[in-house]
């Protein structure tokens, strides 16, 4: 984290509640989930199509132990990026120091993750549900 050439500062990007959930409704699964998706085929032409990928990956709270609730990583293209860059970004702050900090103390003192609540409609798009 923060330590790679290139990679030396950890910043936080704040964006509206209504930019991430426009995106969450748009998403499509980087890997087929045959309850998402009637067929293969299906999967492979919603990606092609679509302009927000997520992945899902096991989510950790700073002392890296896994949580009941995974995290998603939202990759963006066309339109998306642009709503992102000139509609949702609300901030950008650098957390380098603090990162750094949760690191060196293995997590102790660092704020717990809690579920993002989704919107029933945004949470079926994704598979978030039952």
């Amino acid at each position: 984290m923060a330590g790679r050439p290139g990679q030396e500062r950890v910043l936080a990007l704040e964006i509206t509640r209504e930019g991430f959930e426009w995106a969450l409704a748009r998403a499509v699964e980087s890997s087929c989930r045959p309850r998402l998706h009637p067929s293969r085929d299906a999967w492979r032409r919603a990606l092609r199509r679509g302009e927000v990928r997520v992945q899902r990956d096991p989510e950790r709270d700073a002392a890296l132990r896994p949580l009941p609730w995974p995290a998603l990583q939202v990759g963006l293209r066309g339109e998306a990026v642009r709503r992102y860059a000139d509609e949702w970004l609300v901030s950008v702050s650098d957390v380098t120091a603090l990162a750094g900090e949760v690191r060196r103390g293995g997590g102790r003192g660092a704020p717990a993750g809690r579920p993002y609540p989704l919107p029933q409609p945004v949470a079926a798009v994704i598979g978030a549900t039952g």
